[in-house]
């Protein structure tokens, strides 16, 4: 899951919601720096993306882009993902998707001084622009799959990830609309476990 999905997935919870959205530019015992929510959702995040990387419908769509894209095809599908959610958000989400975003962005700025150094670089950039509403376009998630290729350390190729979603769409969209209340129903047990 791509950002998007993650502070879909987070409730209302605030702290829960930076956790998740900082969760993957937080390594090692440099979690241990956050408040006890803000953990909770680092931790919720790495649960969700386990749960995501073991789906079967997951496991499909990833599938189909292995040989072409390698080690990257899993992160392509996590793009694909959160492009069908912010289509598609009035199917999932009756607050308006630019309402939604908006409200997350200034959550998370809310906390600039403690967000990692990788998060405070393109937080300014994701909200000018609104990235997360962008992705449901074709030209803004070929946009962010290019920006993603130019900052891999090896020759991803997700540069031209936007022709394979054009071209297996339908199976794309099917496979994310049974695997999305799967990961709905484990996000929502998750948090009332760990009570965030």
């Amino acid at each position: 899951m791509n950002f998007l999905a993650h502070l879909y997935l987070s409730g209302d919870n605030e702290e829960t919601i930076i956790g998740n959205f900082i969760a993957d530019h937080v390594k090692g015992n440099r979690i241990n720096k956050y408040s006890e929510g803000i953990i909770a959702g680092i931790k919720l995040h790495r649960e969700i993306d386990a749960f995501t990387d073991s789906h079967p419908m997951f496991l499909s769509s990833k599938t189909r882009l292995q040989e072409k894209y390698k080690k990257y095809s899993g992160v392509i599908v996590d793009m694909f993902y959160d492009h069908f959610l912010s289509a598609n958000w009035q199917d999932y989400y009756d607050e308006d998707i630019t309402v939604f975003t908006n409200r997350m962005y200034k959550i998370v700025i809310k906390r600039f001084l403690i967000l990692p150094p990788k998060t405070k670089i393109i937080l300014p950039f994701m909200a000018k622009s609104n990235w997360l509403v962008a992705y449901g376009t074709f030209r803004g998630i070929d946009k962010a799959l290019k920006g993603m290729s130019g900052r891999t350390a090896f020759d991803s190729g997700m540069e031209n990830a936007t022709f394979d979603l054009k071209k297996d769409y339908d199976k794309y969209k099917k496979e994310f609309y049974e695997f999305f209340p799967d990961i709905t129903r484990f996000s929502e047990k998750r948090r009332r476990e760990l009570e965030i």
